[in-house]
């Protein structure tokens, strides 16, 4: 995996919401500063100016569909269809 450098998010965590930045090396987040600034070439930035960050957002009310109606969808097939949405 690669390591991404998301710059000037407006950052929501833990009831607040600060201009923050959030290097992720492996898909994992390393660090969140007010100001990360790196030198190697191979991180790949990403500018969030103007844009919310919500990292690690549980969808509270997914349905699962288990016990019972599995044939239209279960865990796997619904958490699946969370990560490709962004939750």
């Amino acid at each position: 995996m690669s390591k991404f450098l998301i710059k000037n998010a407006r950052l929501v965590n833990e009831n607040a919401i600060i201009n923050a930045d959030v290097l992720i090396d492996n898909g994992r987040i390393e660090q969140i500063d007010s100001s990360i600034s790196l030198k190697d070439g191979e991180t790949k930035l990403i500018d969030a100016d103007g844009c919310f960050l919500l990292p690690g957002i549980i969808d509270d009310q997914v349905h699962f569909r288990e016990p019972g109606l599995t044939h239209k969808a279960d865990i796997f097939t619904e958490s699946r269809a969370a990560v490709a949405g962004g939750i």
